[in-house]
């Protein structure tokens, strides 16, 4: 796709902080530390950062990014064989989020996850990255509050698993009809950001 968009005449700036956007009636300029363009139109693919570059642009907006992150875990290569498909929780329409998969892997592995965590840190994905800004900003969102209070008891304890594998153990064991303690050396994969 890059390579039809400067077909075109258009530039890709990847890896750049943008500082500043202004828009006239005839061009859109935009600063990135010492660095200035002038374009006719921006298509900004900001993803975790979009709703802050849309307000430096001089856009209202009513949304804010708050940042959850998907923790996956792998089942012990022993219990690789009690999944043959996909297994998806039928998703509890109170909550804004789908809940725990079992994942049979290209390598005959079985990844569960993800759960959804409150993240302290935009693009944070270790478990305990913070970061001060990030929180103070959605902190004083209304839609934050409206939400995590909606599902406190929810999010309270998918903290607690995410903190303590028995409650994660404990939910796997019940799908893949095994006892705790089989499941309960899940390894921890790599966290992702869930919007």
């Amino acid at each position: 796709m890059a390579g039809v968009v400067r077909k075109v005449g258009a530039t890709i700036e990847l890896g750049v902080t943008v500082t500043a956007i202004s828009e006239s009636d005839s061009a859109v300029k935009i600063s990135a530390g010492g660095r200035e363009w002038q374009a006719t139109k921006l298509i900004v693919c900001a993803g975790l950062q979009s709703d802050r570059l849309a307000r430096m642009a001089g856009l209202k907006t009513d949304h804010q990014i708050v940042p959850f992150r998907g923790e996956y875990f792998r089942l012990p290569s022993s219990k690789n064989d009690i999944v043959r498909h996909l297994i998806y929780p039928i998703p509890d329409p109170d909550l804004p989020f789908l809940g725990v998969h079992l994942t049979l892997m290209m390598d005959g592995s079985v990844t569960v996850g993800p759960n959804a965590v409150l993240g302290f840190a935009r693009e944070g994905y270790p478990k305990f990255s913070f970061n001060l800004h990030d929180v103070a900003e959605y902190s004083t969102f209304p839609g934050f509050w409206k939400t995590i209070l909606r599902n406190i008891q929810h999010g309270l304890k998918e903290m607690k698993n995410s903190i303590f594998k028995a409650g994660i153990s404990r939910r796997v064991a019940s799908i893949a009809q095994a006892s705790k303690s089989e499941i309960f050396c899940l390894t921890r994969l790599a966290s992702a950001p869930k919007q």
